[in-house]
């Protein structure tokens, strides 16, 4: 369990099963989770399997507003990012991207190439290149 202190009259426990580990066993953990898509199971075809009820019309705005919002404050976080931060997120992408001999995932593939993107976008609001905002 760990204590979050972003404001301090806000107080939250988590628990995020992490303890003391290294981020290199982090990242290779979240690596892993990408290689067999979250975890899923596979089904019969060879591809996971989830039930989830049907969301209404209302619930799917509400996600892809919270999307768009999420993707905004990426970009802004990116921003600032180191360029080894940036290079993390790329060698990601690549490592997630469909290899030779294993099933492609359209999800999995779209996600990679928004990853990219994202680190793309944030470059027009770096401080420190050519073309970043001032």
């Amino acid at each position: 369990m760990r204590e979050l202190a972003h404001h301090p009259e806000i107080h939250v426990m988590i628990d995020d099963g992490i303890g003391g580990e290294h981020p290199e066993g982090l990242r290779a953990q979240a690596l892993a989770r990408w290689e067999d898509e979250g975890g899923a199971e596979p089904g019969a075809d060879g591809h996971a399997e989830f039930s989830a009820p049907a969301l209404s019309n209302a619930e799917i705005v509400q996600l892809r507003v919270r999307v768009i919002a999420l993707e905004n404050v990426i970009i802004a976080l990116l921003a600032d990012a180191s360029e080894g931060q940036q290079a993390q997120i790329r060698d990601m992408a690549e490592f997630i991207a469909p290899r030779a001999g294993r099933a492609h995932h359209p999800l999995t593939t779209s996600a990679a190439s928004h990853m990219l993107g994202l680190v793309h976008r944030a470059g027009h609001f770096r401080t420190d290149t050519p073309g970043g905002s001032q």
